[in-house]
């Protein structure tokens, strides 16, 4: 599925000053790929995410997800379009507490309505296929950091979104922990033929991506182009 931010300009006011992250950016990426964001905390990793994601929209410019335009869409069916098309993994697992490992799995798709057994049946297969077959029924206060960061993973991949977006998803684990996550991603992605891609200051998931792009001083480049 097509991604391209074509022009962007985005900005933030930071005590009453303007902040400004992009200034007519232009990046496409790949679609069935495994493309990393590498940078600095405050380079504008998340932004980008935000852009493509639709959670923000830019200044300027346009942002194209598939055949649509995020920038020209209604709040409402920019909410209906990340439901449907995009997956979101985060850094801090954003569980709900009182909700089962299959309820959270679950969460995203009752948004749209009443879960059917199809529904289940495919939430529980990607709970196996993460290592969490014995932990369904178990609460998120209960679970690893690497356990929950699984469960985040299943959640975003539930209901069968072309493209996942993942901001610092290994951010609060360990090195072997977060590795495993990272191997446990790209082959998943690949298996299902996702487009995914991950934010992280960590150069560590560099072994796995397809596509790798610097952001510094508001410009994207790939990493090849770098001197």
């Amino acid at each position: 599925m097509r991604i391209e931010l074509r022009e962007v300009s985005k900005s933030y006011l930071e005590g009453g000053k303007k902040h400004n992250i992009f200034s007519d950016l232009t990046v496409k990426f790949t679609s069935g790929c495994f493309s990393v964001l590498l940078g600095k905390s405050g380079s504008g990793k998340s932004t980008l995410l935000n852009l493509i994601g639709g959670i923000d929209i830019p200044d300027s410019g346009n942002v194209y997800v598939g055949n649509e335009n995020l920038s020209q869409m209604s709040d409402y069916n920019r909410t209906l379009f990340r439901r449907r098309k995009l997956g979101f993994i985060f850094q801090f697992f954003n569980l709900i507490p009182t909700l089962t490992v299959m309820e959270n799995t679950l969460l995203i798709r009752e948004l749209d309505g009443p879960v059917d057994k199809e529904q289940r049946d495919i939430a529980r297969q990607i709970l196996v296929e993460v290592g969490l077959e014995e932990r369904m029924n178990a609460m998120p206060d209960n679970l690893s950091g690497g356990e929950q960061q699984r469960v985040a993973i299943a959640r975003a991949l539930a209901y069968d979104p072309p493209i996942i977006l993942a901001d610092e998803p290994t951010g609060n684990l360990d090195h072997e922990t977060g590795r495993s996550v990272l191997e446990m991603m790209a082959r998943l992605i690949r298996e299902k033929g996702k487009t995914l891609i991950i934010a992280t200051h960590s150069e560590e998931a560099i072994a796995f991506a397809d596509d790798i792009y610097r952001i510094e001083s508001g410009l994207i480049k790939p990493v090849s182009d770098l001197t």
